[in-house]
């Protein structure tokens, strides 16, 4: 889904990506946020944006799975912490970038500035 409208607020420029109603709780999808191609998870009713390409090799990792608040990646089967971008296993060695995420009404707005993890690799 692409960005049709935008605010601005507290991490930068926020960009109206989805409605609620369009991504169900365990699921996640493919959306574009000032440039970024950011995977748009719901879980549990609360919406987290990472970055949508797999640190390790070009693969969307909003066309793999969801277990809880793990993103497994499609290609090799790298598992990322949907809420804080860090990476939990290998193949990766690199966490992915988080953005921010606010609902407003019924419309999903993620940030457009990406923000980096510094946590280590590997540990939960």
């Amino acid at each position: 889904m692409n960005a049709s409208s935008a605010t601005s607020g507290a991490g930068g420029e926020y960009v109206r990506v989805a409605r609620r109603g369009d991504i169900p709780a365990g699921t996640m999808i493919r959306v574009e946020a000032g440039g970024h191609v950011i995977a748009l998870a719901n879980i549990d009713g609360e919406f987290f944006a990472i970055d949508d390409t797999c640190s390790h090799e070009e693969a969307s990792l909003s066309e793999g799975g969801l277990t809880g608040d793990v993103v497994v990646c499609p290609r090799h089967g790298a598992r990322f912490n949907a809420r804080t971008g860090r990476v939990l296993s290998l193949p990766a060695v690199r966490s992915v970038a988080t953005y921010a995420v606010k609902v407003e009404g019924d419309d999903v707005l993620v940030g457009t500035e990406a923000r980096r993890s510094a946590a280590l690799p590997h540990r939960k």
